[in-house]
């Protein structure tokens, strides 16, 4: 196994923006259906309303990115951002006044 499959600049970050109504019971219904789909696939909470998910290379984050795209409900807004792992490392997280490192991960095992 080669050391540019675990490059910063191949393994892929995709963040999942999204705004969705919650005024009804119906719009409720879906936009607790879109979160627990997203995290159904591996997506994990960032802040309110913004899921991340990280993978191995960019065929991973094509077929992730599909499945987002199948679970979008028919009102509001969603967006996608996707960046390498190294613009993902260089995230300056503030909480308060204070600087709180990126926590670094391994690489992950992907069976398929």
């Amino acid at each position: 196994m080669s050391k540019s499959r675990f490059s910063q600049y191949r393994s892929m970050w995709i963040m999942v923006f999204f705004d969705l109504p919650t005024e009804t019971k119906v719009q409720r219904k879906a936009a607790t259906r879109f979160r627990k789909d997203i995290m159904g696939d591996g997506f994990t909470m960032f802040q309110f309303s913004i899921y991340i998910r990280h993978c191995a290379s960019r065929e991973s984050l094509d077929v992730h990115l599909k499945r987002v795209k199948r679970f979008i409900p028919e009102e509001g807004s969603v967006g996608v951002l996707c960046i390498t792992d190294k613009q993902f490392g260089a995230i300056e997280l503030f909480y308060g006044a204070s600087t709180t490192p990126v926590p670094m991960g391994s690489p992950q095992l992907e069976l398929f």
